[in-house]
Parts: structure tokens; sequence; C-alpha cells
């Protein structure tokens, strides 16, 4: 499976888990929409240049989600890998 598409699946399977309405905060709810809109837009540039600022961003968001919501901080490390994966 193309890591594009395999992202896409992760990204599909967060926002599930995300209308399954957890009990975050609202701006942690911002913050994961904020992360998930730049990660559709890196696969729909398939940009296959380094961009460590997304990694960075979803790894402080697998910290941050670790503890309360160990589901959604497990979909996130899936999403860092496969960018690793896309070279991002």
């Amino acid at each position: 499976m193309p890591a594009s598409r395999e992202l896409q699946e992760q990204l599909d399977t967060l926002r599930e888990q995300l209308e399954q309405d957890p009990p975050l905060s609202e701006p942690d709810r911002e913050h994961l929409h904020k992360l998930m809109v730049e990660i559709e837009s890196q696969i729909e540039l398939e940009n296959q240049l380094q961009d460590n600022n997304l990694v960075d961003g979803v790894n402080l968001a697998v910290e941050r989600f670790e503890v309360e919501h160990p589901t959604i901080a497990g979909t996130l490390r899936n999403i860092v890998i496969t960018l690793g994966g896309m070279g991002i």
C-alpha cells in the first residue's frame, strides 16, 4: 500500500476516534484538527521534501495526548511512522 494511502487511512481512523467524542478540551480538538489539515495538505502535495515541522508537531501531539487519550496517541504515532516512510 502506498504510504500516502496508508497515511490517509490513519487520518480517517483518527477522525473516527474524534467523532466518538472523547473528552477533549476545545483547544485540544482545534490542535488535532489543525494537524490533520496540515497532514492532508502534505498528502495532496505528495512532496518528498523533508518537513520536520510537521513531524515535530505530530510528535508533540503524541506527547500531549498519550496519558489521557492513549488510543489517539497511538494513531498519531502511526502517522509519524508513515510520514517517516514517505521521507517527510
